[in-house]
């Protein structure tokens, strides 16, 4: 009875929900999206973004290596080597190309002069003196070894030489070519002459080696006769028919060979001095002194070229007898260091202390008629004095 009873109730509230499905329905299918599942959303797509743009950890990031070797042509092909190993190849070949080039030259030396076979081996034979002199004594820093030729005189001058009087070739190169061609110019072999317009001297001073052969050569010279044979060629050198209207014309390499002609005792002297601790020469050792350059600039007194002002001299014992000897030489007020000599002395005292080098002149000589072809009497005595004044200094 009792479920009976409920039984209407209950099947009218089933009837009513069943006569209205049509309002609830459509009312859930129009329900917006919650926030949070739009944020969802949005995380989903930029993590997803992130991970397919971002690089695979698992790949290794690859180094670029650059080789800097260069590419050598061999036999079998191209090779790549190392810049080491390229320095080494290029200086074994350029080895090999000197050694073939001095063989060859050597060569043809010996089969073009044959006489001269000694003298191309050992340089210390290559000038004999044939005026009272004997075969000259090889020295302590002399090489036996094969080596290039010695500087040659005037091998760069210029070309500007005043023509002939009547429009011929010009006479100044004619008598220059003449006197280097001389044996008695070769035998003296002038070191004043070498110190300017000579290129293959300016390449032997960068050697030690090389500048002492040099100056072997020219110290085997007999200083007194090859004095007087400058003398005179410098007398021939202003002449008209030869290097006169050049001179006169103040062409440079003219005047610089006469004055070179007329310094040569003092320049002589000087550049043959040696160093008695060492033995070596003392210009040799001025003119590789890397250190102090100014050393190298007294030697150039003789050619009536001054010191410059901010020379620093090293008081040694080579300046102090090169001055000596310069101050000797200043007797024949003809010669040019006389115009140089007492200024020089005095920078040198400035520097070395007073009485390191005598700030007067020598008493002068004056000197008596000379005879064409012969030195004066003034001269004569300056030409024997000096090599005497060098040798008594050596002994000291």
């Amino acid at each position: 009875m009792t479920s009976a009873a409920a039984s209407p109730p209950a099947a009218r509230s089933l009837r009513r929900s069943s006569s209205r499905p049509d309002r609830r329905l459509p009312s859930m299918r129009r329900r917006q999206p919650t926030p949070w599942a739009i944020i969802l959303a949005v995380f989903v797509c930029f993590v997803s973004h992130v991970l397919a743009a971002g690089p695979d950890p698992a790949v290794p990031v690859e180094t670029l290596i650059v080789d800097h070797r260069s590419p050598h042509r061999e036999v079998q092909g191209w090779t790549v080597l190392s810049e080491q190993h390229v320095q080494r190849r290029t200086v074994q070949k350029r080895a090999t190309s000197e050694e073939s080039e001095f063989t060859e030259s050597t060569e043809s030396t010996e089969s073009s002069q044959p006489s001269k076979t000694s003298a191309s081996r050992s340089v210390t034979t290559t000038f004999s003196i044939a005026v009272g002199t004997g075969t000259p004594k090889p020295s302590s820093s002399t090489t036996t070894a094969s080596a290039s030729p010695l500087p040659s005189i005037l091998d760069s001058m210029s070309s500007d030489f005043a023509p002939g009087p009547n429009g011929e070739s010009p006479p100044c190169p004619i008598f220059i070519n003449s006197f280097l061609a001389d044996p008695t110019f070769k035998q003296c072999y002038p070191l004043s002459m070498l110190f300017d317009r000579s290129k293959s001297f300016f390449e032997a001073q960068k050697s030690l080696v090389s500048i002492t052969r040099t100056l072997d050569a020219t110290c085997a010279a007999n200083a007194t006769s090859c004095n007087q044979y400058m003398a005179q060629l410098a007398k021939n050198l202003t002449a008209t028919e030869n290097c006169g209207v050049d001179y006169k014309n103040g062409h440079s390499a003219v005047v610089d060979a006469y004055g070179a002609m007329r310094a040569y005792a003092p320049i002589y002297s000087a550049g043959c001095l040696r160093d008695p601790d060492t033995g070596a020469y003392c210009y040799a050792n001025a003119i590789t002194n890397l250190t102090n350059p100014s050393t190298t600039y007294f030697y150039f007194l003789p050619l009536n070229k001054t010191l410059p002002g901010m020379t620093v001299p090293a008081c040694s014992y080579c300046l102090q007898q090169t001055m000596a000897l310069y101050q000797a030489a200043t007797a024949d007020r003809r010669q040019m260091i006389s115009n140089t000599y007492a200024r020089a002395a005095v920078q040198v005292n400035a520097i070395c202390g007073p009485g390191f080098a005598n700030e007067s002149l020598a008493a002068e000589v004056i000197p008596s008629s000379a005879v064409p072809g012969r030195l004066t009497r003034s001269s004569a005595w300056l030409a024997t004095a000096l090599p005497l004044l060098a040798a008594v200094l050596w002994v000291l």
